[in-house]
């Protein structure tokens, strides 16, 4: 009996396992994004707006609607060299866009189109300096990415050109989210250190603003 009773716990035990690890954040390839369809270019910038944050339902962005959003922000749109968003000198992303969402958080990989494990855990609630910024579906935490600049021949312009590419891209999301319903929120003031923490950042990489989605 003792030997079943044993029995019975590994397997409970394996069982348990087996449901922490149905529940770990992984890799998500995304659908493609829309691209076709949707108001016009014009009639987006007139209904164009940041959304109030205590505005943002619990509703989740289904897969599809961040698949559009990610890829408006800095998607390919030209082969395999041209993005949506404008880099200096041709060169690639030298930015980088990581998803925070309830279940976890991820890297976008403009090169797969896909979401790149993180982390398991939830940090809306730490990232944001206004309380109502963990009310969103998904923040969109960008940050400049120095690797990115290295063959860059003007240091002192490496700061600038993250900060142009970051507001060419938040304005892409503006629009796609205005076209797809979506509500969307520029945030500047971050917990910096809870974010360089949280997201594991290198020496050097620093967050430049957030973006609230949502329903």
């Amino acid at each position: 009996m003792a030997l079943f009773h044993k029995i019975g716990l590994v397997w409970s035990v394996l069982a348990l396992l087996g449901c922490y690890s149905s529940m770990a954040v992984a890799d998500i390839k995304l659908p493609a994004p829309q691209t076709e369809g949707g108001i016009g270019i014009f009639e987006a910038l007139k209904k164009r707006s940041s959304t109030a944050g205590g505005d943002f339902s619990p509703a989740e962005l289904t897969d599809a609607e961040l698949s559009t959003l990610l890829w408006a922000a800095i998607g390919l749109n030209r082969g395999e060299k041209g993005w949506t968003s404008p880099m200096a000198m041709g060169l690639p992303p030298y930015c980088k866009i990581y998803v925070a969402g309830t279940k976890g958080v991820w890297l976008y990989d403009w090169a797969s189109h896909s979401l790149i494990d993180v982390s398991p855990e939830n940090i809306k609630p730490i990232i944001g300096d206004q309380a109502f910024v963990r009310r969103a579906s998904h923040v969109l935490i960008i940050v400049s990415d120095p690797k990115g600049l290295e063959t860059f021949p003007d240091p002192a312009l490496k700061d600038e050109f993250a900060h142009v590419l970051t507001g060419a891209m938040t304005q892409n999301i503006y629009l796609a989210a205005t076209s797809l319903k979506v509500g969307a929120r520029y945030i500047h003031g971050m917990r910096l250190d809870d974010i360089k923490t949280a997201l594991k950042l290198a020496e050097g990489e620093k967050p430049v603003c957030l973006m609230m989605l949502g329903k």
